[in-house]
């Protein structure tokens, strides 16, 4: 506990932010929120199902299998359950194997991967309810989102530093800590943890595996942030208030003496908690492909429908994306952050599955070289400054003679055009069914729907084993 002397080194931001998370689990989400929330646990359980046959997801599971651990918490996708900061690690990783789950774009972050895990994780060690779940879902997303825009967000980013796990980090540690019932003296603690711990390097497009992408978006923050939980709930203290005073996390991060940036906002971190959920504003992928490539397929299924365009109709496409946008899937050698394959394929196919944006032997198929050559990315600078909005123009010039066009302003799956429960509940059936099977894959997805009915979350053990 801290005493008065140290009470009032505690900044009244610090005391705001540490009583908000200390208390957020006793109070109810509004129902458009939980409903979202659902939406999101879904979405990110189904990544972590479909990651788990993925090299990342394989990889993470083998690696925490020689850790040992007292049972604590599911490895999804495994018939592994270990401890809660090793199932938090697997399964984020698996969440973030590819390109299927959730982000948040004022943030430029993925949150699921990490919170959802975190949550997932800590739920289980300590048999909490489906309802308590929910809400320290939306409590990490709350702090997570505001972590890294009172860094900059963007400004962040071109510094080198890596927002996707950054924010994460913070939210799974705060939804940990709220599953944990520590109070606002320990949450201070665990945040002080959280940020010794909080690191990542704006590398990851290096990686042609996305291998260390799914630890750093989201298996590090998993782990760390249940860490930092875990430690102060086993009665380690720390450092009162890590976001003030003398060396404080801030000026550690403030770039703007050195680069010209705005400098950290602090008061972002506790901006309409409670009255603006970041999970309204969280987006879930219709296509399992990288997000730059989401509005760019969103327009060239519209083309389709409305046109009924064949691939062998086409003579040449021209695909206008951020430079930023461009830059990140131009020509790589993953298919499914790869948008010249990936406009192939629709092309080719009419649709987007998960199968297809994974298959790695068909971008080596003479057809899909042959569609490929005619796809041309431009770098567009207006589009760039639209960001983080992610548009998307396709232009397509058919061999007679007709010119189409489509602007994808707003993606389908982001906040400003969502998708509702019954295209969520139809993606993340057909991600999981061929891993659990139809009938299982349906009595999980009606376990999440229902999921404020459930008394324990680890009676869902036997629906993610496989």
């Amino acid at each position: 506990m801290a005493t008065k002397k140290t009470q009032a080194a505690i900044s009244p931001l610090m005391q705001e932010l540490s009583g908000y998370i200390a208390g957020a689990l006793r109070k109810p989400l509004p129902a458009a929120v939980s409903e979202k929330t659902r939406h999101h646990v879904l979405d990110t359980i189904a990544a972590m199902v479909s990651g788990s046959r993925l090299l990342p997801g394989r990889m993470a599971i083998s690696y925490v299998k020689t850790l040992g651990g007292k049972r604590e918490a599911t490895v999804v996708g495994s018939r592994l359950v270990t401890s809660a900061v090793h199932a938090a690690l697997a399964n984020a990783m698996c969440a973030h194997a590819d390109e299927t789950d959730d982000s948040h774009a004022p943030s430029l972050t993925h949150p699921g991967c990490g919170i959802v895990s975190a949550a997932l994780a800590v739920a289980e060690r300590t048999g909490r309810d489906g309802d308590t779940l929910l809400r320290a879902v939306a409590l990490g997303y709350d702090v997570s989102s505001r972590l890294t825009m009172s860094l900059g967000g963007a400004e962040f980013r071109q510094a080198g530093h890596l927002t996707h796990s950054f924010g994460p980090t913070f939210g799974a540690a705060a939804a940990s800590a709220a599953l944990l019932k520590l109070d606002a003296d320990q949450v201070r603690h665990v945040l002080s943890y959280t940020a010794q711990q909080v690191s990542g390097l704006s590398t990851y497009p290096r990686d042609t595996e996305h291998v260390e992408k799914a630890f750093d978006f989201g298996g590090m923050a998993a782990r760390n942030g249940v860490t930092a939980a875990s430690m102060v709930a086993s009665g380690c203290t720390a450092v009162e208030d890590v976001f003030s005073g003398e060396r404080n996390f801030f000026i550690a991060y403030d770039e703007s003496r050195r680069s010209g940036r705005p400098a950290p906002q602090p008061q972002v971190l506790t901006r309409e908690l409670g009255t603006t959920y970041e999970i309204m504003r969280t987006n879930i992928k219709r296509w399992s492909v990288g997000s730059p490539i989401q509005a760019p397929l969103d327009s060239l299924y519209e083309l389709i429908r409305a046109h009924g365009v064949k691939a062998r109709d086409v003579e040449r496409v021209t695909v206008r994306v951020s430079t930023s946008g461009a830059d990140t899937t131009n020509n790589r050698d993953m298919p499914d952050i790869c948008m010249q394959h990936m406009c192939a394929v629709m092309l080719l196919d009419g649709i987007v599955t998960f199968e297809s944006a994974h298959d790695e032997k068909r971008m080596k198929h003479p057809q899909v070289l042959a569609l490929r050559r005619r796809v041309e990315l431009v770098r567009d600078e207006e589009l760039q400054k639209l960001i983080p909005e992610r548009h998307g123009i396709v232009e397509l010039a058919l061999k007679d003679g007709r010119r189409l066009r489509h602007h994808t302003r707003a993606v389908r799956g982001t906040a400003q055009n969502p998708m509702p429960r019954a295209e969520v509940d139809e993606k993340c059936y057909h991600l999981m069914a061929p891993i659990l099977g139809a009938k299982r894959t349906r009595a999980l997805c009606d376990a999440v729907w229902s999921i404020t009915a459930l008394k324990d979350v680890r009676r869902l053990r036997p629906l993610l084993t496989a």
